[in-house]
């Protein structure tokens, strides 16, 4: 393990944060909050500090050419780690203290959404910029940008990139990394604009429009408004957040090809996209059904509200139309379905993914067949591909590691809170980076009451969650850590 390579990558990616902190530093000028610049110029000085002390220790560019792919996990990782903790600066200036701090700088940077803040009305509208800027930030990925915008890792971006967004094949749009990684960035800021301009088109300003655009394009659901989307009242803004909610959590790789080729139909043959949709539209129509039969919803109403609440919560975004912890217990079930599905492969969503669910479909009716034909042969296609005996292996490892991590942190929440459901759907969302629970934790409530080792859990599965927990699992290999 080379750490002086490692220091020096960090210390890059700290010096580019420094410099983000002055877009809220911008945002309070435009919003007229000159009072509220101070929290962000300190925190990006002491970005900037840490990035300037991580650089003495140089190495070489070739080393930084040359990283390996465990020393790219554990960069990986303590960026993430970083990062965090650097965001976290400006809420102390706020009366946040430490853990609710780091929680809320947490659940925005992993785009997961849930808030420690009870009265909205306290707060700058600076801050809820802030807020939604650090989930624009870590929805697409804080080392995917910096590999966009940094020659000096463009190299070492491939490890990187792949240790940060890591999927079941290696899927790149371009043959070099760092072109695939703008052109990520590029159709993710797109997205961005067009929402902006379509959400003041319907009627909000451009305040509330950039801050819920970015939201919703990173699938991190943070709101200036304790209701979320509920207190725009406009129909019109619920579906166009609906709308770009889904297209976030499409698989960007297979935009971008649609998009080059000018050829749309490529999306309805791709197995991942196909399965997202028909899992959105079979999910919502149960639940409209759902809450017109036992809540008595009138149709139109539970029509959009079902719609809003799969996508949101498959999206893993958590932006909310209606207090679904209201519900019906029938209904409340076919939501918490949607909690561990996720979105595709290599879009800003969290959760497991629809490719894993599809490879495990297949690799369970393989078992079958095997069962009545031993010596068959049945290999496992995703999206007309072979899938390698490797790749078979680290999904099955995936996924055991996964809902195993997301028992043990249910497990310790019910030992804190003493509430099954608190314990059960927190551990799930946080994981998941889905965002609000059921219980007291709902989408118009707040985590502040949580205990705080409760709140310490949840940053740390929220944290596995948004790196797919393996960058988390591999230090625990002693081996790593060998020079």
């Amino acid at each position: 393990m080379r750490y002086n390579l490692i220091f020096n990558i960090l210390s890059m990616l700290l010096k580019q944060l420094g410099f983000m902190f002055l877009i809220p530093v911008i945002g309070a000028f435009l919003l007229h909050e000159n009072n509220e610049i101070l929290p962000f110029i300190i925190a990006g000085l002491i970005s900037y500090i840490f990035g300037f002390l991580f650089s003495l220790n140089n190495a070489d560019k070739k080393d930084i050419d040359n990283i390996k792919k465990s020393e790219s996990l554990i960069t990986v990782l303590f960026a993430w780690i970083l990062f965090s903790l650097m965001c976290s600066i400006p809420y102390l200036f706020y009366g946040f203290n430490f853990t609710n701090a780091c929680f809320e700088a947490v659940s925005g940077v992993t785009t997961t959404g849930g808030t420690v803040i009870v009265d909205f009305s306290l707060y700058p509208k600076t801050l809820f910029f802030y807020r939604s800027l650090t989930q624009w930030i870590g929805g697409m990925g804080i080392v995917v940008l910096f590999i966009a915008v940094l020659p000096k890792i463009a190299v070492a971006g491939r490890q990187m990139f792949y240790a940060e967004a890591p999927a079941p094949t290696e899927d790149k749009a371009t043959p070099r990394i760092r072109y695939t990684a703008s052109w990520l960035w590029g159709l993710y800021l797109t997205f961005t604009v067009l929402e902006i301009i379509i959400l003041k088109f319907l009627g909000l300003d451009f305040y509330n429009a950039i801050v819920t655009s970015f939201s919703t394009v990173a699938t991190g659901g943070f709101s200036p408004l304790a209701g979320s989307i509920v207190d725009y009242h406009s129909v019109g803004v619920s579906i166009c957040v609906l709308i770009f909610m889904y297209i976030a959590g499409v698989n960007y790789i297979l935009i971008y090809r649609t998009i080059k080729n000018k050829n749309f139909t490529s999306l309805f043959r791709s197995e991942e996209f196909k399965v997202y949709s028909a899992l959105i539209l079979i999910l919502s129509i149960c639940l409209t059904l759902s809450l017109c039969l036992n809540s008595n919803y009138e149709f139109k109403q539970a029509l959009l509200n079902s719609f809003f609440e799969i996508v949101t919560t498959m999206t893993t975004t958590g932006f909310a139309i209606d207090n679904y912890i209201n519900w019906d217990t029938a209904s409340k079930a076919i939501l918490f379905l949607a909690f561990f599905t996720g979105g595709c492969a290599m879009s800003t969503s969290g959760g497991i993914k629809i490719i894993r669910w599809i490879f495990i479909f297949k690799y369970l009716r393989r078992e079958l067949n095997k069962i009545i034909h031993p010596k068959g042969v049945y290999p496992i296609k995703l999206e007309n591909n072979v899938v390698s005996t490797d790749i078979i292996t680290q999904m099955i490892a995936f996924i055991i590691f996964y809902l195993a991590i997301f028992a043990l942190g249910a497990f310790l929440i019910i030992l804190i809170e003493k509430n099954a459901t608190i314990a059960i759907t927190t551990s799930i969302t946080a994981i998941g980076n889905v965002g609000p629970a059921y219980g007291s934790v709902g989408p118009m409530d707040s985590f502040f009451p949580l205990h705080i080792f409760t709140k310490w859990i949840l940053i740390f599965l929220m944290l596995i969650g948004r790196l797919e927990i393996i960058p988390f699992l591999a230090i625990l290999n002693k081996d790593l850590w060998k020079n």
